[in-house]
């Protein structure tokens, strides 16, 4: 029988996954440490260490015993099958976006009368990650499951609003005229090819699922 000693592992990953992507937020931390490196470097080597801890908790996730906390359902599994090309394609846009008020490419010639993917949501990477760990919660009813998503969907609805918070206290009152407006015709051929490579991305992690993490989603169709 498993004990807790053998989530260790997993429960170390995931208090290295939170102060990777808080510590940063700490009162002149950050400032510190771009002062230190630079701005880039910093960029960089934030990136790199947040992809390492991830890379590191989904690991461990794999690694951790499987012990059951309700029933499988195969209508469950269709959750996720639905859910992620959206997921994929806010994850997209907002990675390849200028955004001053959440992640994406930086703020730098951001301009709010075509915002693009954000005039629909200021957090668009964050609610690919909440959509991410939530539509894959239930359908995983295991300890390490629960562990892993639970703990990411509460991180990422948790980050909007202190990204919102933090951000506005750093604008000021440039925060209500940043803000964007609804996506027009002009954002239309921005959204939309981003919008397709989400979907790509989605169709390779859905291909690649069974190889990557042992379940795969297509069983479904068969």
């Amino acid at each position: 029988m498993p004990m807790i000693h053998d989530f260790l592992p997993l429960l170390a990953a995931l208090a290295a996954f939170a102060a990777t992507h808080s510590l940063p937020a700490l009162p002149g931390l950050r400032a510190r440490l771009v002062a230190a490196c630079g701005q880039r470097a910093y960029l960089w080597g934030h990136s790199l260490l947040a992809t390492a801890t991830l890379i590191w908790l989904v690991a461990a996730t794999l690694a951790a015993p499987r012990v059951l906390l309700w029933g499988f359902a195969d209508q469950a599994r269709w959750v996720p099958i639905v859910v992620m090309p959206l997921a994929c394609m806010l994850l997209v846009a907002g990675l390849s976006s200028r955004n001053p008020f959440s992640l994406g490419a930086g703020s730098k010639g951001y301009d709010p009368a075509r915002p693009g993917i954000v005039g629909l949501t200021r957090h668009p990477v964050l609610w690919a990650a909440a959509l991410w760990s939530g539509s894959h919660l239930f359908p995983n009813g295991e300890v390490r499951a629960a562990l892993l998503f639970g703990f990411l969907l509460g991180f990422s609805l948790m980050g909007m609003a202190l990204f919102d918070r933090r951000r506005r206290a750093a604008l000021g009152e440039r925060w209500q005229a940043l803000l964007p407006r609804r996506p027009g015709r002009a954002d239309l051929g921005g959204l939309l090819w981003r919008g397709l490579l989400g979907l790509l991305l989605y169709l390779g992690l859905l291909l690649a699922h069974g190889a990557l993490f042992g379940v795969k989603p297509l069983d479904l169709f068969w």
